[in-house]
């Protein structure tokens, strides 16, 4: 993630210092920022912090495609309980019953709990865990993420794109700088296990400002382990899905992503965005109030499946926004990740291209 921090942190100012691990202060750089987001952060610790994030699976014998292995578990343990054991008096022993096993899956993430304003990809974001819990209810629900080839933009630790590799055939995250994929790629390590047996993960740079694809020359092993081969361009042509968290927070950097989203969606229109943002309040002196100026210019670029894009203000009044966006309502979406509080500023938006805009 690139830019400027985005509302809903903490921005710490010439702060004198922090302790770290081994108890020496150390000063901080004079502008930090911090997420809301620090799930078991000892305080005033500095540095990369392990936090497990736990996300509760729903009960097996929802899926379908488990139901009847349960039912053969629960024949024997009927069958099993027909042989009654007595004690030395002739009286029934009875045995506990075991609890049910609580189906919970525990993610661990290396995170920073804060940051400098170039790295805020080193933190966990409010809007990362909502778009996990629209992607596990994908996934507990349907097959339409199954096998997929999918492409996770600004992705920071990391955490969707490890999740989605339990069911995708392929997942690319992608970020900028190497010290936030070093961190992305920590993170992948550290989940590997939880991925399905044929799973490719690939932690790869993507900067939104520079062309796409990358020249031929620039996509040589020799160019570093975060650059792409060209068969991995190739493979991410046919990419059906792409995801996207709190990128929404600089004009700039809005401008940027839409302008790196319309050369991949080109490449097969057919894929889809899912894109989980905060809102962005600031007091502006041209309002003389509070308001979401980031967001307004989010939605300069959508128009919506209804074609109400009133209040919407266009980027050229002559022109059609390029994307076409459905804002998905969170209330049907349950809380998968548990212990964090989604808030009232979260949205999350199902965007494709606007075919009737490029003609």
């Amino acid at each position: 993630m690139f830019g400027k921090p985005p509302s809903g942190c903490v921005v710490y100012d010439n702060f004198d210092s922090m302790e770290r691990e081994d108890g020496v202060q150390q000063p901080l750089p004079s502008e930090q920022v911090m997420s809301e987001v620090h799930l078991g952060c000892p305080p005033n610790h500095s540095g990369p912090h392990l936090s497990h994030f736990t996300i509760s699976l729903p009960p097996r014998y929802e899926n379908s495609t488990l139901r009847g292995n349960i039912d053969a578990v629960e024949d024997i343990s009927i069958s099993a309980s027909t042989m009654l054991d007595l004690d030395e008096d002739g009286d029934l022993i009875l045995t506990r019953r075991k609890k049910s096993p609580s189906h919970h899956l525990v993610l661990t993430i290396q995170h920073n709990i804060t940051s400098s304003i170039p790295r805020v990809g080193l933190q966990v974001w409010r809007a990362e865990l909502v778009l996990t819990d629209f992607v596990l209810h994908v996934m507990s629900t349907s097959s339409d993420f199954d096998k997929v080839v999918a492409l996770e933009l600004g992705a920071g630790t990391g955490l969707v794109g490890i999740l989605l590799a339990r069911v995708a055939k392929t997942v690319f995250i992608t970020d900028h700088g190497d010290e936030v994929l070093e961190n992305c790629e920590k993170n992948v390590d550290l989940n590997a296990e939880i991925f399905h047996g044929k799973a490719s993960v690939h932690v790869r740079e993507l900067d939104w400002k520079n062309s796409w694809p990358p020249q031929e020359e620039n996509t040589a092993p020799s160019k570093g382990r975060y650059c792409w081969t060209q068969s991995e361009i190739e493979e991410l042509k046919k990419a059906s899905l792409l995801l996207a968290a709190d990128v929404i927070y600089s004009d700039d950097l809005t401008d940027a992503f839409f302008s790196i989203l319309k050369k991949l969606m080109l490449d097969n229109p057919e894929k889809v965005l899912y894109l989980a943002m905060e809102k962005r309040y600031n007091f502006t002196l041209d309002d003389l109030d509070v308001v979401a100026n980031g967001y307004s210019h989010f939605r300069s670029y959508l128009i919506t499946e209804q074609a109400d894009d009133a209040g919407c203000k266009q980027l050229d009044g002559a022109s059609k926004p390029l994307f076409v966006g459905e804002q998905i309502d969170l209330r049907y979406i349950p809380c998968y990740v548990l212990n964090y509080n989604r808030g009232d500023d979260v949205e999350l938006w199902k965007i494709k291209l606007n075919h009737r805009a490029l003609f």
